[in-house]
């Protein structure tokens, strides 16, 4: 099973991701949670255009194929079951050396991040936490700002609400609301 949890940082995806993991091990079930964070492109490529691109920060950034190649594919129906729970090191922009995880037949993979619905990602189940523009506009933090017309886009273009199987209306992180 390959679960995307999806929301921009003020959303905190992987706080959730991580209470999800923890509730399926509390029913027997092996669970790697994977952060889209550590499947960001190499510096050269995510920053050809600049560290404050919009764009680029929407449609270059993640590693779509590492992400489908290293994690989802094997986590799905007659994968190997063999995922690599980090690729990337963002911060010294570097491969993290990590070893591959086994998951079991049932196992599950709980990938956490921003911007990951509407990319053709081999999912099963997808949550979206979404935030209006005018709370991700105050919450997000100031050196984050610069991403505010990528997650617009996003909006206007992937419609992740109607993409996912699960909206939680995350305005307010402390207080979300599932919307059915």
């Amino acid at each position: 099973m390959r679960v995307a949890v999806d929301g921009p940082p003020p959303t905190r995806p992987r706080e959730l991701a991580d209470a999800v993991a923890t509730e399926l091990r509390t029913r027997g079930r092996a669970v790697v949670v994977v952060a889209a964070d550590d499947y960001l492109r190499p510096a050269s490529l995510r920053l050809e255009r600049g560290r404050t691109d919009p764009d680029e920060f929407l449609d270059g950034w993640l590693d779509v194929g590492g992400l489908r190649r290293e994690v989802l594919e094997p986590a799905g129906h007659g994968g190997s079951g063999r995922v690599l729970p980090r690729l990337w090191d963002a911060a010294a922009d570097r491969a993290h050396r990590d070893r591959y995880v086994e998951l079991p037949a049932d196992g599950v993979v709980v990938l956490a991040g921003a911007l990951l619905l509407g990319r053709g990602l081999p999912i099963d189940l997808a949550v979206h936490l979404r935030m209006s523009e005018k709370a991700l506009e105050r919450r997000l933090a100031d050196d984050e700002r610069w991403t505010l017309p990528a997650y617009a886009r996003y909006a206007a273009e992937n419609t992740p609400e109607k993409i996912a199987d699960l909206l939680v209306l995350a305005d307010h992180p402390d207080r979300p609301a599932i919307r059915k």
